[in-house]
């Protein structure tokens, strides 16, 4: 992590500053015309977004571990290079590593409409290949403004080709999840994984919250609305580079079960996913790179 004189240079004085957050974990805090964030260094984690005039948009568990050496419960967690449990691998931690490093942020930039850029990168070391046997180099790039778009990069700087999953695990905030509507996958497969993976289809309504929801919807590039009634407002998820929408809220038995998720928290919260998981990894051959992007916006 780079010193606190280094993080202090590249401060935009009264818009991007660098503060003790949650924890004392160093975080990013944005405050521009345009809109509020913060990004904290542990996972290159997005924790808080807000445009101006409006409510924030991403949902956060008052009972998150921020801690280092574990993952951090809302907002954007950044999922690589395995999505849930590593196949074959029950000792390797869930969702990877991405979400638990410490990421060094190598820019900060402002654009001439007001749009906030930080640039986080993460690459293989010891600790990293410990876990995966592959180099890599990950770049991470949150502009802020009236939306908040997200662009992760995967490169493959090794000699053999590698195959991996990701994800940004996006939890919106929601006045109450069992009167939202999401559009965007009617008539899509999907994989529910709280009916022993079997594969259905959604059919040609939105989705609707009436229990514990976990539906991987594989070969799918659209874009979804997430229509909150109670908040007066639609958040917008469009993508590129990704395959796979996850759509999570854990309902009550297993909020319960999450020992850094409020049991009562459930209706407050929905994710909405952009992926490259299951059916849809990712192989990149040496030299190569990937980009997934997400634009939320909110109308």
């Amino acid at each position: 992590m780079k010193s606190a004189s280094a993080l202090r240079r590249l401060e935009i004085p009264g818009i991007a500053v660098f503060e003790p957050g949650e924890g004392d974990l160093p975080r990013l805090a944005v405050r521009s015309t345009l809109a509020e964030a913060h990004i904290y260094l542990h996972g290159a984690h997005v924790a808080h977004f807000q445009p101006r005039g409006k409510d924030s948009v991403l949902f956060m568990s008052q009972r998150s571990l921020f801690a280092a050496d574990k993952p951090i419960r809302g907002g954007v967690p950044l999922i690589f290079p395995w999505f849930g449990p590593r196949a074959n691998h029950p000792e390797s931690p869930a969702h990877g590593f991405a979400r638990t490093a410490e990421w060094q942020i190598e820019s900060l930039t402002e654009d001439g409409d007001g749009v906030v850029t930080a640039a986080f990168e993460l690459t293989a070391d010891d600790r990293t290949r410990a876990l995966w046997p592959f180099d890599f180099k990950l770049s991470y790039r949150v502009a802020i403004g009236r939306t908040l778009t997200l662009t992760f990069e995967v490169e493959n700087i090794g000699s053999e080709p590698f195959t991996f999953e990701d994800a940004l695990h996006t939890y919106f905030t929601v006045a109450d999840v069992r009167q939202t509507a999401t559009s965007g996958l009617e008539n899509a497969e999907y994989v529910d994984k709280t009916d022993k993976l079997q594969r259905k289809t959604q059919g040609p309504e939105p989705i609707r919250i009436t229990s514990e929801t976990d539906r991987v919807f594989e070969s799918t590039r659209t874009t979804c609305i997430l229509d909150d009634p109670g908040m007066h407002r639609k958040i917008t998820v469009e993508k590129s580079g990704s395959q796979t929408t996850v759509v999570w809220n854990p309902w009550i038995a297993k909020a319960a079960a999450l020992a850094d998720f409020g049991d009562d928290e459930w209706p407050k919260m929905l994710c909405i996913e952009t992926c490259n998981a299951g059916a849809n990894a990712l192989t990149l051959a040496p030299g190569k790179t990937h980009s997934t992007r997400a634009v939320i916006s909110v109308s």
